[in-house]
């Protein structure tokens, strides 16, 4: 870890939940994130249920969930939806990012279409797993946009009226972004689209982390743990850090943009001395509920 990181006082050295997104996605970033898992070096994964890896990969995720929070990515912008979505994948693929927050900000999404493709993906989670998401965010954090973040609110709230899933709300304080220095701009922009997700999400009942990093701009001039270092620096009372490591493999440069970025993240998360006694483990109660209290 950076000297910098290290010359914090124990009261900003917070344990932080650390999860790896985008499992399932392909078979080299599944390995990858498993190898972390049975390390001990992630707190939490979310699931592509949307891949077709899903069904197989999610046979060797369960039996790693004693140790690790497994999460629900949704997804609205990668691949093809699980049902029709006649108005916002007309050709069957999901629209890229940009046209979904377009489309979004403009009040023209479908939130019934959109209430019912989350629907199915937490159907396609529990028939693989068994049980409920631990934590459900959004791929691209769409699960935050305008008209988006109220299907998902209402169907999460109407499908678990009892123990809830922690949501994830990827915006921070301003202060904290400029403080960490890692993508200032970006960090900014995502917590200003996220704007009011937190406070919404807690009135329904939901836990939420209090606290997000992990934006990067992505720069292979940067190394990683240069990166991480800055991420764990200004943590929240209960602090999430993104992460996106694997193995690279031919199927993901053929579907994704970030993959040698991947590979150096993996051996960063790997090498670090530091890094298992800084995040958070979760505790199951009997019934498989999560506490995430204490550092």
């Amino acid at each position: 870890m950076a000297s910098a990181d290290r010359d914090q006082s124990p009261r900003h050295r917070r344990q932080v939940i650390l999860c790896a997104d985008d499992y399932a996605l392909t078979e080299g970033i599944s390995e990858g994130i498993d190898q972390l898992i049975d390390a001990g070096r992630l707190s939490a994964t979310s699931a592509l249920v949307t891949a077709r890896h899903w069904p197989r990969h999610a046979r060797r995720l369960g039996p790693r969930r004693p140790r690790i929070a497994i999460g629900l990515h949704v997804d609205l912008t990668l691949g093809e939806p699980l049902g029709p979505m006649p108005h916002l994948a007309p050709s069957g693929a999901f629209p890229r990012l940009r046209t979904l927050i377009r489309n979004s900000l403009g009040g023209r999404l479908d939130e019934a279409e959109i209430a019912g493709e989350i629907a199915r993906q937490l159907d396609r989670f529990e028939d693989a797993l068994g049980h409920p998401p631990d934590i459900v965010d959004g791929h691209q954090h769409v699960h935050v946009l305008p008209q988006v973040r109220r299907a998902v609110l209402r169907v999460l709230a109407e499908r678990y009226p009892g123990a809830k899933p922690m949501l994830r709300d990827p915006a921070d304080s301003p202060a904290a972004i400029v403080a960490r220095g890692a993508a200032v701009p970006k960090a900014l922009g995502l917590a200003m689209m996220a704007a009011g997700f937190g406070a919404r999400a807690r009135a329904c009942g939901f836990a939420t982390n209090r606290g997000f990093s992990g934006v990067s701009p992505f720069d292979d001039g940067v190394p990683y743990a240069r990166e991480l270092a800055r991420f764990l620096q200004r943590p929240g009372p209960l602090h999430l850090v993104m992460c996106h490591p694997g193995h690279p493999d031919e199927e993901l440069a053929r579907i994704d943009t970030l993959v040698a970025r991947r590979r150096a993240e993996l051996e960063a998360l790997r090498a670090d001395p530091d890094l298992p006694g800084r995040i958070r483990r979760p505790r199951r109660d009997e019934s498989g509920r999560i506490s995430w209290d204490g550092d």
